[in-house]
């Protein structure tokens, strides 16, 4: 073959490389409930309450994530989540948490939810999704963004917190009732992206363990869509301080932090980031450990 044909062959495999990417590098989507986190601390709320050295070994835990993206649960405010993670990352926080929205906010601390991006990673902020319907309700918005990762699809991204006090079977009680109407408003958002042909991820504190065999939140949220759960197998291996004996660890069973994929994203290396005891018990951390996964 001569040095011209040779030539015009690798170019030729260069621009397809280009077009077509060989492989398609891993976003690593991490989501952690970070447990009243607030640099205005509440005396109605004891959690709230934390020291620099607290939020020193908070930020040394968040770097051992190395996440490109982090969406975030129980945060009060920008500056307490900018010391957490770092300059290198832009913050979205929940729309509730706008001047604007100041009726569907509480006096003196909040729970937002949002999202820290690598500032490398385009990203939008369309207008979030609340998941209580009722009128006037001050909770559970999941904050929605679009990701635009190089050589790759856009993702589209929710980060959620959903209502606590119905983590197994249905009960026909309030808690179990909201939890279902915000699963139901989930279910329409996949559906929505699912019809535009959009890749999507939602994670957060769904307070439910959606990896039981037929749970019944796990079929609100999924009904008639091709969402996978990428938490189905990871096990429980978080550690955090005892209530009711502070000296101690405590471990729980089952997850109800979680992470969902449409069929056009892949996840992989699926785990929990825990805590070393000494520093649970040491430090107020928080009562969830960070979840996460590789997702292209």
């Amino acid at each position: 073959m001569s040095v011209a044909k040779i030539c015009s062959l690798v170019v030729s495999i260069l621009m397809l490389w280009i077009i077509y990417p060989i492989s398609v590098m891993a976003t690593t989507f991490t989501s952690w409930n970070i447990e009243w986190l607030s640099s205005s601390p509440s005396a109605k709320f004891s959690e709230s309450h934390r020291s620099a050295a607290d939020v020193r070994k908070l930020n040394q835990h968040f770097i051992k994530t190395q996440s490109d993206v982090l969406a975030f649960q129980e945060v009060n405010d920008p500056q307490i989540i900018g010391n957490v993670v770092g300059s290198d990352y832009q913050l979205f926080f929940s729309d509730r948490s706008k001047r604007s929205n100041r009726h569907l906010q509480f006096d003196d601390i909040n729970q937002y939810t949002g999202f820290a991006v690598k500032k490398d990673i385009p990203t939008s902020d369309p207008v979030d999704l609340p998941l209580d319907t009722q009128s006037g309700s001050k909770l559970r918005f999941a904050t929605y963004i679009v990701l635009y990762p190089d050589s790759e699809q856009p993702i589209h991204a929710l980060s959620v917190h959903l209502k606590a006090r119905c983590a197994g079977t249905y009960r026909n009680n309030r808690h179990c009732k909201t939890l279902q109407s915000q699963g139901g408003e989930l279910n329409e958002w996949i559906k929505e992206r699912e019809r535009q042909n959009q890749a999507y991820v939602i994670l957060g504190d769904f307070n439910h363990n959606l990896g039981y065999s037929g749970d019944w939140l796990w079929q609100t949220i999924t009904k008639s869509t091709n969402a996978s759960l990428a938490t189905q197998r990871t096990p429980a291996d978080c550690k955090v301080r005892s209530r009711k004996q502070p000296n101690k660890t405590h471990q729980f069973r089952s997850l109800i932090d979680h992470i969902i994929v449409g069929d056009k994203l892949t996840a992989s290396n699926v785990r929990q980031v825990t805590y070393d005891s000494n520093q649970v018990l040491s430090y107020h951390l928080s009562d969830h450990c960070p979840i996460q996964a590789s997702v292209k």
